[in-house]
């Protein structure tokens, strides 16, 4: 009995082994047309032209699909360290020695280089230059790898296991031969999101994407879609070409279907890609790519749609005077540069709403404006705080790569924001002090005598009926108060002057104003009232509120030019 088990489970084994050689996994090097000591750059552009060539997209040829299939795991294979090695060792990728054997002696010679992310990038400058960023100018770029999770042999499951299940073994887990599925659980590497891109839901989209500034390139995908590695690998190659510019993340369609259908984004035969764009305004938005599907195409894509908001000027007619209203400080980017580089644009993204960006094309450093902004060397950066001081931050930028530069400006830019929000703070504090002393009375009935009494031969009120009303009123008249016809402004204790000022509340007073007019001036968001107290007439000024014709108004008062009416009663304050 015990010798028929055995012969029976000898069958079976040498049964399983027969099949598994026949599903001999195919030559990758064959399926990408490259040679065993290939270099992953050799393996990486192999693999992009192959792949544009079959895409289900634009290959509609019989078997495009199932060769897509197959050149996308010949790259899994060739791309990842540990499977290629196994590869070659064993003919394996999963590492199984002693079935579908290599040969051990064919792995010398080729790279290995399994990054994760984004590879690096050198990039070169000299004066001038530094402008380029992000350009291929004199960039090196190494590939990438996206390649699955490996483990577990070419069966699927263990040999204990199928001893264990014919021989009554206690299997933790329970049979795993019946089903052909004893591996160790991991799923294969279209069922995970992409390794290298970071996993976008509808949080993460409005907390850090939605208008924060920065340019994002996104890939939407579902994961019963096949051949979403080339497009990772395309993504993580302009990411490394643009670190710094850009960041990267996916989104699964498939799991976040609600998010994907709040965005317009519909599942398609192939994963799409967006990006975040700051192109057409003040708000970002999604514009998809549908162009080539190379790293240069869509590293161009990308720049073209970095934020823009840095104005670009001509020194010859420009300055800068106080910035009182907004309180931001402004930063100026000179270069011999005709458009605003890359560099210059991201920050201007990253700043946004916080500081004012503006960059100009100049010849040379021998120009006659520079030597005006005190800048010696290029290219240089110039701010001016809000109260309009200004500052040269740096001249003569040179930098390494486009990351370590926007992070060396931004901290730049960081310490000049600080200090124009302290400078910003100290002149609101002067600017309150100036307010209180550049102030016209409110007319109330505890100085109504004072300002308005018989003993004052003209009294001018200014009527509003609204905050802005108020602060234009106050505003001229305050600085009608200083001429010399009206001496000085009369105060709440009664000095005896000619002409007094004040302020009056007219959606509070409105029977004050009756007085003078049976509709009480409603029509009006603001006027002057020349009063007479002693005299009981009027004359009312409703025309355009500027400083000019106020003064003409008054002048007219005082020299006898304007007609005085009798009031219809006597004004009271209430």
């Amino acid at each position: 009995m015990m010798n028929n088990r055995l012969l029976l489970s000898l069958f079976v084994f040498t049964t399983i082994l027969i099949s598994n050689l026949e599903a001999k996994t195919v030559d990758p090097y064959k399926v990408l047309g490259v040679e065993k000591n290939a270099s992953q750059r050799e393996i990486q552009k192999a693999f992009h032209k192959l792949s544009l060539q079959y895409h289900p997209d634009k290959n509609k040829n019989k078997g495009a699909q199932e060769k897509f299939a197959e050149i996308n795991n010949a790259y899994d294979i060739l791309s990842d360290e540990e499977k290629r090695k196994n590869y070659d060792l064993y003919g394996d990728e999963k590492g199984n020695p002693g079935f579908n054997a290599g040969h051990p002696g064919d792995h010398g010679g080729y790279t290995y280089f399994t990054s994760g992310g984004p590879g690096q990038s050198w990039f070169t400058s000299g004066p001038g230059e530094w402008e380029n960023m992000g350009g291929q100018g004199s960039s090196r770029t190494f590939s990438f790898s996206f390649g699955g999770p490996s483990g577990g042999n070419s069966f699927g499951f263990g040999l204990d296991d199928i001893f264990s299940n014919f021989f009554g073994g206690n299997v933790k887990g329970g049979g795993k031969f019946g089903g052909f599925s004893g591996s160790s659980g991991s799923q294969s590497r279209s069922q995970n999101p992409p390794k290298s891109l970071r996993a976008i839901n509808s949080q993460v989209f409005k907390k850090e994407i939605t208008d924060r500034g920065m340019t994002w390139l996104l890939l939407s995908y579902t994961p019963s879609l096949k051949g979403d590695q080339y497009y990772e690998s395309i993504i993580g190659e302009v990411a490394s070409l643009l670190e710094g510019a850009v960041k990267v993340g996916s989104m699964n369609c498939e799991t976040e279907l609600s998010f994907c259908k709040e965005l317009g984004i519909h599942s398609r035969r192939a994963p799409r890609i967006f990006v975040y764009s700051y192109k057409t305004g003040d708000k970002g938005s999604l514009v998809e790519y549908n162009g080539d599907l190379t790293a240069k195409n869509l590293k161009s894509f990308c720049q073209d749609h970095l934020p823009r908001y840095s104005k670009q000027i001509d020194l010859n007619h420009f300055g800068f005077s106080p910035n009182t209203e907004e309180k931001f400080a402004r930063v100026l980017l000179l270069s011999t540069k005709r458009d605003t580089p890359v560099i210059w644009r991201v920050l201007s993204g990253l700043y946004h709403k916080r500081l004012i960006f503006y960059n100009v094309k100049v010849h040379d450093v021998s120009d006659p404006a520079l030597k005006k902004l005190g800048v010696d060397a290029l290219p240089a950066i110039v701010g001016w705080l809000s109260n309009g001081e200004k500052h040269v931050l740096k001249t003569g930028i040179s930098v390494k790569d486009l990351k370590s530069s926007i992070h060396d400006l931004s901290t730049l830019l960081d310490v000049f924001e600080k200090k124009n929000k302290k400078a910003a703070s100290s002149q609101d504090s002067t600017a309150q002090t100036d307010s209180v002393e550049r102030k016209i009375s409110l007319l109330t009935v505890s100085n109504f005598d004072a300002v308005c009494g018989e003993a004052t031969p003209v009294c001018i009120i200014g009527a509003f009926r609204s905050s802005k009303g108020r602060e234009k009123l106050n505003s001229i008249l305050f600085d009608v108060s200083q001429k010399s016809f009206s001496r000085q402004q009369i105060s709440a204790f009664g000095s005896r002057n000619s002409v007094s000022y004040a302020l009056l509340d007219a959606t509070k007073q409105s029977s004050f104003l009756s007085a003078f007019d049976r509709s009480g001036f409603k029509s009006f968001d603001k006027l002057l009232v020349a009063y007479k107290p002693k005299r009981g007439k009027f004359a009312a000024f409703t025309g355009e509120m500027t400083k000019e014709e106020v003064e003409t108004f008054i002048g007219s008062v005082l020299n006898g030019d304007v007609q005085f009416v009798k009031t219809r009663q006597k004004p009271v304050i209430k």
